[in-house]
């Protein structure tokens, strides 16, 4: 069964979503931006998400961890807990 590793900012608007991700287009550190802006309690680890394997998020997130490409920053990703943010820093 595939695994993946992920990272995330969740902010509660797309806006607020888009701001971010011009921060980090323009060098912006994703874990310091996740610890300052993200409402998940992933935040304390700089959004890191740890390992796990499809199925085990919302099928929005599933669906960018597991076909987009790894390490660029997709999203804004609406899903019911508000807008992701989402690297993959790895999949295997």
């Amino acid at each position: 069964m595939p695994k993946a590793c992920a990272r995330h900012i969740l902010v509660k608007t797309k806006e607020e979503a888009e701001k971010i991700k011009k921060e980090l287009s323009k060098g912006a550190d994703f874990g310091k931006l996740a610890k300052k802006y993200s409402t998940c309690p992933s935040k304390k680890r700089g959004g890191d998400l740890g390992e796990f394997g499809p199925g085990q998020m919302v099928k929005a997130f599933d669906n960018v961890v597991f076909k987009k490409s790894v390490l660029e920053i997709h999203g804004p990703v609406k899903t019911k807990f508000g807008f992701h943010l989402i690297q993959t820093v790895y999949r295997s």
